[in-house]
């Protein structure tokens, strides 16, 4: 199968990295093909809702999106790992998941997981909102939410 995990931490040896990476080894271990986008060492620039994409099938901006959205379109599962950040993504990951506006489209029926880390209760409300968040986003792009 092939995967492609989006990291949105800031840091580049934190708590979100290592779990990223035990992910990712369990999952070459296994035998899948693994694509991993840090989304905070691109540039990505935010989406200005001016429609270039879907007019012109390309976003204005020339950024690390070009070599993102072609690996999602043909990944079999979309694994995104973030911090939680005052009770939802990371700015990071959320400028991925904006400027994936312009492909809606071809990134239907993926199977998806989430691994969000945070300091809180693992019953905490925060943890609730972004299984929410999620939720929708799976709902609308009739995503198969593998796990959270």
């Amino acid at each position: 199968m092939h995967i492609v995990v989006i990291t949105g931490s800031p840091h580049r040896n934190g708590t979100t990295a290592a779990l990223a990476d035990a992910f990712i080894e369990g999952a070459r271990e296994a035998g899948h093909d693994i694509f991993r986008f840090d989304a905070a060492k691109e540039k990505i620039s935010p989406c200005l809702a001016c429609e270039h994409c879907r007019t012109k099938g390309r976003c204005i901006h020339d950024d690390g999106m070009q070599e993102l959205l072609p690996v999602l379109e043909q990944a079999e599962m979309v694994v995104f790992v973030t911090p939680l950040y005052y009770f939802g993504m990371s700015a990071q990951l959320k400028l991925i998941i904006d400027k994936c506006y312009c492909r809606g489209l071809q990134l239907k029926n993926k199977k998806v997981g989430t691994i969000v880390v945070g300091g809180s209760p693992v019953d905490s409300i925060q943890y609730e909102l972004i299984d929410k968040q999620f939720d929708c986003m799976a709902k609308y792009l009739s995503w198969d939410m593998i796990f959270q």
